[in-house]
């Protein structure tokens, strides 16, 4: 593909590359990031802000990248039995299991419709309708989330949460900002407190049925995987199996589409891989967080000579634009085949540069891209003249 798609190269050095490695033993719960956090059954929530500082409502929130990416990444843990009450966001939110049990609910009471995330679901929640979820599973269960845009605008709880949380001396300023009067906050003159949503819109807004929701879901079940999906895929090393969740993303393969087509302000994928294999050497023009959900990977950054950072399961780590980077499966374990979540900015498709070498022995194996960025055959694609 036409290197114009792609900036500038971009060198990662160490203390940059360690600086965007989110590791599991990183993470920063905040106990008090929203208004419901006194609120019983919904008192021992953990909330997590990996890149961006999402929709936490607390300025006390620890965030590990604040550079915009165009998304932001977190999570919510819970123990078993607690609850994230109904709110509403303004733009995409997608829910990662990464293991438990949770209960989705959605309307302004949670009762137009429910869904059950087990481990290895990615869930995309419609914005501007009132969705909750509750751990009804161990109480290690993490939602790894992904929010469109670098803005996300907050979020709107529903009216009952903001009453109940007067009770408590909690308080939503119109800046996002929470007020707790209990721990000495004073409630500000000249900034407007949240009020209720009223009825008149939230009659306005879309329902959605369980069937539909269920469109909005891509269980593991649901995953539709290419083998011939990347440039790299019939070289060793290179044999990485790529799925769609949403948007086109990186696919190379003309006919490869996506479980959810909506514009996001990002595109996600899962990468499967056998150990030693995964994508070779490549770039593109977009911010990109990597996330392992099994599996250990090497994520090898720039050219000659290269860093490489180790990944385990749960650890994500944040690629610039531009710097040239490969991902390999270093340890499968007992699936056979490691898995990757990749996400990437915007929401066109993600045009690849690849690597000189990569572009070289892919064409000695009969493979190049066509004017649309798709695989073809070499044979097909040169001139009748054209020496084979």
């Amino acid at each position: 593909m036409s290197t114009d798609h792609a900036s500038p190269s971009t060198d990662v050095d160490g203390a940059e590359i360690q600086r965007r490695t989110i590791r599991k033993s990183d993470w920063a719960p905040h106990n008090a990031a929203f208004i419901d956090c006194r609120t019983p059954g919904s008192d021992r929530k953990s909330n997590y802000a990996f890149i961006g500082g999402g929709v936490s409502q607390n300025a006390g929130q620890v965030i590990n990248l604040t550079e915009e990416h165009g998304f932001n990444t977190g999570a919510a843990g819970m123990p078993n039995g607690i609850s994230n009450n109904l709110h509403l966001h303004f733009t995409a939110e997608v829910f990662v299991n990464l293991g438990g049990e949770f209960r989705l609910r959605w309307g302004i009471d949670g009762k137009q419709g429910e869904y059950v995330s087990t481990d290895g679901d990615i869930i995309s929640i419609p914005t501007w309708i009132f969705r909750g979820f509750t751990n009804e599973g161990p109480d290690d269960g993490i939602l790894w989330t992904v929010l469109g845009r670098d803005v996300t605008g907050g979020i709107i709880w529903g009216p009952s949460v903001l009453k109940e949380a007067e009770s408590y001396g909690l308080y939503l300023t119109a800046d996002n900002q929470l007020i707790d009067t209990v721990a000495g906050d004073e409630l500000p003159q000249d900034v407007a407190l949240i009020k209720p949503i009223q009825q008149r819109y939230i009659d306005e807004l879309t329902p959605f049925s369980v069937e539909q929701m269920r469109e909005r879901v891509v269980q593991p079940g649901d995953r539709v995987y290419s083998a011939n999906a990347l440039l790299c895929a019939s070289l060793p090393g290179g044999a990485a199996e790529l799925s769609l969740a949403i948007g086109y993303g990186m696919t190379e393969d003309r006919r490869q589409v996506p479980r959810i087509h909506e514009p996001h302000s990002f595109n996600m994928a899962w990468v499967r891989a056998a150990e030693d294999e995964g994508i070779l050497r490549h770039r593109h023009d977009k911010n990109q967080a990597l996330l392992v959900k099994s599996g250990r990977w090497a994520v090898t950054l720039n050219g000659d000579p290269s860093t490489t950072v180790e990944l385990d399961p749960s650890d994500s780590f944040s690629v610039p634009a531009g710097a040239w980077r490969a991902f390999r499966c270093i340890e499968a374990g007992d699936s056979g085949a490691g898995e990757l979540l990749v996400v990437n900015s915007g929401d066109d498709r993600v045009y690849l540069e690849w690597a000189p070498e990569v572009v070289d022995a892919a064409r000695d194996a009969d493979w190049m891209l066509d004017p649309n960025g798709y695989l073809a055959p070499v044979g097909v694609m040169v001139t009748a003249t054209e020496d084979d």
